[in-house]
């Protein structure tokens, strides 16, 4: 059965964008580009949100994001190999290869995807990350928080129900971004 994985990047406050929509939270450094191409590599199948799947899709359509460094272009190599399934009721196209649109998260077709995947899964987008969360399909979580606050927006984390989180591991960047690895525990545990 493959790993299903809730990779995010968010604020010190809880957000993965501002009140704005924006996410502009400080610079980018090689060994964060490197631990996020490390993190994607084993990836057979990215699920998105809409808003999330139109920002990473420059990482195919748009060759000059791949042309700044060897890192950048790695990092390009593998996101573009995954399939991907972007969720959303408004995209009729997509401009990358080896994906497609489903309407709906059905909750027992992610079950069956993820039992049947001989690679693993990639959950993203806050609200589909949620709704996986929720139902109980996320498997592990890495956070990657960045040394700001933006006092509000759209929270990374479901806000309508408690969350219990084991802590497996953690790593320092040297733009101050931090790494937080967490296993999900079960609702029954969560409230301890």
């Amino acid at each position: 059965m493959a790993t299903l994985t809730y990779i995010t990047n968010m604020s010190l406050d809880g957000y993965i964008e501002d009140r704005r929509g924006a996410f502009d939270f400080g610079p980018m450094d090689d060994g964060l580009l490197a631990a996020y191409t490390e993190l994607i590599r084993p990836v057979e199948t990215f699920l998105y949100g809409r808003r999330l799947y139109e920002a990473m899709a420059g990482w195919e359509t748009m060759p000059e994001l791949a042309a700044q460094s060897e890192l950048s272009a790695e990092f390009a190599a593998v996101w573009q190999a995954p399939r991907k399934i972007v969720y959303s009721t408004t995209l009729t196209t997509v401009p990358t290869a080896r994906t497609s649109i489903e309407r709906v998260f059905d909750v027992d077709a992610v079950r069956r995807l993820t039992a049947e995947a001989s690679g693993d899964l990639t959950v993203g987008g806050a609200d589909l990350a949620a709704q996986a969360l929720g139902a109980g399909l996320v498997d592990e979580c890495h956070l990657f928080v960045w040394p700001v606050t933006v006092g509000g927006g759209k929270p990374a984390l479901p806000t309508d129900a408690g969350l219990g989180l084991e802590l497996l591991d953690e790593r320092r960047f040297g733009n101050g971004v931090l790494l937080l690895h967490y296993r999900p525990r079960p609702s029954s545990e969560s409230s301890r």
